[in-house]
């Protein structure tokens, strides 16, 4: 059939420029040397990538945060243009990237359809013929022409992902934007991925959801570290992402520190390690729902610290906040630290339910009205939660135990 998409050997980078202040000796440094603007860095996010699509093909995209799968697909959709290599793309693009990309926030519902159907490349009678659908389809007829501003997440979400399925597109790209939302219109939405399917539009996909990926996709990509570490079939590409041994030096365990969260502090006490542990303190990266977690993290005080409160937080894959606890708030106060500690965060029974989670790890001065960070790795590691022999539940982020009861009334 022909390839509508051709990465190759593409490399993409970005200049950052150090947003800190800068310390009386850099300043005088860039003064005397005429720099006056804040040092710069490039960072690579993609390196030498190579790949094809094939038309009609659905190619899932999988790695941790950081790993260049958002950037790949706006590479595809000419948002952004390599910094080396050539990118072929044949075909009507229609890209679902971020919530309300693309949205006036001052505009009515019913305007921004006009104005993302035309970037999109439709002509008004032709947004005119498919408006009542994509707003039956998005379930917004009561706030059609509300501004979008007063929209929430999931209307954001419902109106764009509406627009972009709409636009006959030849090309779908999706960035996790199904993990937003009613299970019901995510039912809906991956029905709608498999109608497009069916009618031959290639679809790139990007998800944590690894069920998603090996149920829907014909072949997946996992990106690590900027490149391409694994193609072929999905369920091999997945089990490979997955179940890393501790001695492959590309496995998820030791891999743990690679997710690029942020990470901001004093550092006067430092976190040195993040461990997940099971029942039988045994590191690992993939729990079962249901199953006993432990999270040891290991600390140096270059100091003595009084009351350094340490904490967590579980979020979903797209970032969204699930669960944060800390010492203080579950009354475990730690008096003080100074030199190597360790403190552990103890589930006795996992509530997440199958997928990727990201988990931040914090320690903390609130001994003063406004709390200081010594130091805060922010959604920077990475937990696979697969399913249970005795918890059968899938739908949704927790599990909660419960039964359901009936009786047939006279």
């Amino acid at each position: 059939m022909g390839y509508v998409i051709q990465f190759d050997d593409v490399s993409k980078y970005f200049r950052v420029r150090h947003e800190g202040p800068l310390s009386l000796q850099s300043l005088l440094r860039n003064v005397l040397t005429l720099r006056l603007r804040r040092p710069r860095q490039d960072h690579w996010v993609l390196r030498n990538v190579s790949f094809a699509v094939e038309a009609g093909e659905m190619l899932g995209i999988i790695g941790v945060n950081g790993s260049g799968k958002s950037t790949t697909l706006k590479l595809i959709s000419r948002i952004i243009e390599p910094t080396v290599g050539k990118i072929q793309v044949s075909g009507r693009v229609s890209a679902l990237l971020e919530l309300g990309a693309g949205f006036h926030p001052d505009l009515t519902g019913r305007e921004n359809i006009y104005l993302n159907g035309s970037i999109m490349g439709l002509g008004r009678k032709e947004i005119g013929r498919k408006f009542d659908d994509i707003v039956q389809f998005a379930d917004l007829e009561q706030s059609i022409d509300v501004p979008v501003r007063y929209y929430s997440s999931g209307m954001y979400m419902r109106l764009g992902f509406s627009v972009a399925i709409h636009a006959d597109p030849q090309i779908l790209l999706v960035d996790e934007v199904l993990a937003v939302g009613d299970y019901a219109f995510q039912a809906k939405c991956l029905w709608r991925v498999q109608e497009l399917r069916r009618q031959g539009t290639t679809i790139v996909f990007v998800s944590h959801d690894m069920d998603t990926i090996k149920e829907l996709c014909d072949r997946a990509i996992w990106l690590d570290d900027g490149g391409v570490f694994a193609d072929g079939a999905p369920q091999d590409v997945v089990a490979a992402y997955l179940s890393g041994s501790d001695d492959d030096e590309h496995s998820l365990s030791a891999r743990r520190q690679r997710v690029r969260g942020q990470r901001w502090g004093t550092k006067e006490v430092e976190l040195l390690d993040v461990r997940f542990v099971d029942a039988a303190g045994q590191e690992k990266q993939i729990f079962a729902t249901g199953e006993p977690l432990q999270v040891r993290m290991r600390y140096i005080a270059h100091r003595r610290v009084r009351q350094p409160v340490f904490g967590m937080a579980f979020h979903s894959g797209d970032g969204a906040w699930i669960n944060g606890s800390n010492t203080m708030t579950s009354g475990h106060d730690v008096d003080w630290v100074e030199g190597q500690g360790e403190v552990t965060y103890c589930v006795d029974s996992l509530p997440l339910l199958q997928g990727s989670y990201l988990f931040t790890a914090v320690v903390y001065d609130h001994t003063k009205a406004i709390p200081k960070a010594y130091d805060h790795w922010d959604k920077a590691f990475l937990v696979q939660v697969r399913s249970s022999a005795t918890v059968r539940e899938t739908l949704g982020m927790l599990y909660i135990p419960c039964y359901w009861e009936h009786r047939r009334l006279p």
